[in-house]
């Protein structure tokens, strides 16, 4: 007979890396909150209340503001499923892996997708980007905002005049960058844009928040309809096109809509997760949370300096809230992770493609973008680092976040 496990009992960890990281303790008490019906009023209450808080969160009006049940791919290809037909021309600018996906997303929905490319470690100009839509003519632009992979952070301010300019749709992935940095989806011109709750809005993994502007809803409403042969004057005239009972954004939007017509069963402790993501972020204020976020990632960046550390790509435009160092030369770099995690429960990550097993990727994202998670991170990774042969500067990288903390009170 197979041995029964006792009841989960997972290691305290701080998760210091690009994410997942440690979810705030609210977040984690709302989702222990008991269930209700799926159509109880208290639950379709706090899905109202969800849609509200999250519009705040993304900086929007959009009526079409709600979750996909899910992680951040999840919304990722609800988006790109729903608002691409075959043949679409879509556009994929790539600096990092996450621009690969959103490029292999919009070829399982048969789009005729054109990808430009940039090293990693650098962003688009937008020049670059206008050139590559004026040239391509795509129906979709798909664009990550910021890329874990290689932490940089893409300028989106202008992107979206120049789509509406050229009757592009203009959708991005903020699942890196949303609560951490400056994100106005309105303002910016965003047609779509998707995130998730696992980095800087401080919850675990499993719900991914999405906004839709009117525009972007005209067209799967007008896509559904066309597909189950129904007709009005005025219409977006739009073929078949590949779609995902799932991820079928038209039906999606009536499930969370006032008509509340079945699609599947929400997720109810994810939905409580997701609102108390947001609401601890509009309590503490957006701007708030974005300032701190810099602050501590600022600290971090001092301090992978202080000790020594070369900082992977172009730090003008990196996220405030991750960093790559380069792994010093002689030290084995998934070695020393693992010292970090069961010498210190400290997660660091490695990354992908070309930066595996070159770089470390360190996080100050949400719950852990606090003063004691960096300054702990610091003098564990120096100890790992002197224990593996480098020369470090003793305390240098606390000290160094000190001074940055010190410099940002100063400029208060």
């Amino acid at each position: 007979m197979t041995a029964i496990p006792g009841p989960i009992d997972p290691p305290t960890r701080l998760l210091m890396g690009p994410g997942p990281i440690s979810a705030y303790p609210s977040v984690l008490r709302a989702m222990s909150a008991p269930l209700v019906g799926q159509y109880d009023p208290f639950m379709t209450a706090t899905m109202t209340e969800t849609q509200e808080l999250y519009r705040g969160v993304w900086s929007t009006a959009n009526d079409a503001t709600l979750l996909i049940d899910g992680t951040s791919r999840a919304g990722i290809e609800a988006a790109m499923i729903s608002l691409i037909r075959p043949g679409d021309r879509v556009l994929v600018p790539v600096f990092g892996r996450f621009g690969h996906l959103l490029a292999e997303i919009a070829e399982r929905a048969l789009a005729e997708v054109h990808t430009i490319e940039v090293p990693w470690g650098q962003v688009f100009p937008t020049s670059v980007l206008e050139d590559a839509i004026v040239r391509v003519r795509p129906a979709l632009l798909a664009l990550v905002q910021g890329d874990t992979s290689t932490t940089m952070l893409q300028p989106l301010e202008d992107i979206g005049e120049i789509c509406a300019r050229h009757g592009v749709l203009f959708y991005t992935d903020a699942t890196a960058s949303l609560g951490g940095n400056a994100f106005e989806a309105d303002a910016w011109g965003l047609d779509a844009a998707t995130a998730g709750l696992q980095k800087c809005l401080g919850g675990p993994s499993g719900s991914a928040p999405i906004t839709l502007s009117e525009r972007a809803v005209e067209i799967i409403r007008s896509r559904a309809k066309v597909e189950a042969g129904i007709r009005e004057p005025g219409d977006v005239d739009a073929p078949d096109f590949v779609r995902s009972n799932y991820f079928d954004l038209g039906m999606i939007l009536d499930y969370w809509g006032p008509r509340r017509l079945n699609h599947h069963t929400e997720a109810t402790s994810m939905l409580y997760g997701a609102r108390e993501c947001a609401r601890v972020l509009l309590l503490e204020g957006r701007d708030a949370v974005i300032e701190r976020h810099r602050i501590n990632g600022e600290a971090m960046l001092a301090g992978v300096r202080g000790l020594g550390l070369v900082v992977f790509g172009d730090v003008a435009h990196k996220m405030s809230n991750v960093v790559a160092v380069e792994i010093p030369e002689g030290v084995p770099g998934d070695v020393a992770r693992a010292a970090m995690l069961n010498d210190f429960g400290i997660e660091i990550g490695t990354s992908f493609g070309p930066l595996h097993g070159r770089v470390w990727r360190i996080g100050t994202m949400g719950y852990n973008a606090r003063t004691d998670a960096v300054l702990q991170t610091l003098a564990a990774l120096e100890t790992v680092l002197r224990r593996f042969g480098a020369a470090v500067p003793v305390a240098g990288g606390v000290e160094a976040a000190l001074s940055a903390y010190g410099s940002a009170s100063d400029g208060d």
